[in-house]
């Protein structure tokens, strides 16, 4: 492939990178990981509420990684308020699920940071050896260069399913707004009448996509998988092939 062509690629792959970097940073950053609504069940119950008379008992819940807010409808009409992971809620939710995914989503930040760094190099990089005659030291530094690419993007995928698994068991199976819903209330009982990720959570997808696809540009580009069987090379040639 031409070095044009290439240089195209990994600043394409470069810029994809930085792009998950940033939109996985404002991810975290927001509270539009889940929406949902909540049943106030305690107040249904008392007024035997059915049909149009149930949705003056059901009110709003969105959160994201460290704060959200609420909408509480029991009949008398809705009290918004907020609330916040830390520290209070600590309390109360898989507090080792909720650490570990912000972990992750921090580690995916810098790995996708540290990517783009590795592709922008090797797009407009000069490596010491071009300036001594031989590149062949340049090229082997290229492809190295493009094998830990690859195997940093194959972590960041990596990070983006685990990211994304971690935190929909904490949110289905740990039931984690009726948790929130339900945290410091003596009177009533809130159930989730509906719920669903938001646009957060499906950014950490499309950026665990994104690095996928950059494992394939380097593919394209004209290198090999890291995983991928060296070619045995059966004589030695000569002292070129040793240094280089």
């Amino acid at each position: 492939m031409p070095a044009q062509q290439k240089k195209l690629i990994f600043c394409t792959a470069g810029l994809l990178s930085l792009a998950c970097a940033l939109g996985t940073a404002a991810a975290v950053g927001r509270q539009l990981w889940v929406r949902g609504t909540l049943l106030c069940s305690t107040g249904a119950l008392l007024v035997n509420a059915s049909g149009p008379e149930l949705h003056k008992f059901i009110g709003d819940i969105q959160y994201g990684l460290f704060s959200g807010q609420r909408v509480r409808q029991c009949g008398l009409g809705g009290r918004p308020s907020h609330f916040s992971f830390f520290p209070d809620l600590l309390r109360i939710i898989p507090a080792s699920i909720h650490v570990s995914v912000i972990l992750f989503c921090a580690v995916l930040i810098v790995f996708a940071l540290v990517g783009a760094g590795f592709f922008m190099f090797n797009a407009f990089g000069s490596p010491y050896e071009t300036l001594h005659g031989p590149v062949g030291l340049y090229l082997w530094s290229f492809i190295s260069c493009e094998y830990l690419g690859s195997d940093r993007h194959t972590q960041e995928g990596s990070c983006g399913c685990l990211i994304m698994i971690l935190f929909s068991s904490e949110v289905k199976i740990h039931h984690l707004s009726e948790k929130i819903a339900n945290f410091k209330e003596g009177t009533f009982t809130f159930k989730t009448h509906s719920e669903q990720f938001a646009n957060s959570f499906w950014t950490i997808l499309v950026c665990s996509l994104v690095h996928f696809l950059n494992a394939l540009l380097i593919r394209f580009a004209g290198f090999d998988f890291p995983f991928s069987k060296p070619k045995d090379s059966g004589t030695i040639t000569g002292a070129a092939d040793l240094m280089y």
